[in-house]
């Protein structure tokens, strides 16, 4: 046969395809067909809106507990150094009140 890609090989793939016998019938079958294809379009659509935004809420999610962890070591640090401040006021007005007694 003709080589592929050749024009002739073209042609007669081409009548191939058309070469089918539709029932009940060739506009029958593309009044089904077309709206059914319309109708899986925008259902896709929808599907890639919502996967879209549950992107951008697991995104801005992990935004928020990265910066909330941010702000707890932020805290747990000041927490720290003013509890710490408070033990050693504690203890230099405990040495203070002994070296008074003394």
């Amino acid at each position: 046969g003709p080589a592929a890609g050749t024009p002739a090989a073209t042609a007669t793939t081409a009548t191939a395809l058309v070469d089918f016998e539709y029932e009940p019938g060739r506009q029958d079958v593309l009044d089904r067909l077309v709206p059914q294809a319309i109708s899986i379009k925008l259902y896709r659509a929808l599907l890639e809106s919502v996967a879209s935004e549950h992107g951008a809420r697991m995104s801005a999610m992990e935004n928020a507990t990265r910066n909330a962890s941010d702000m707890i070591a932020d805290l747990s640090l000041h927490y720290n150094r003013t509890r710490q401040a408070v033990i050693t006021k504690e203890l230099s007005e405990i040495v203070s009140g002994a070296e008074a007694l003394k």
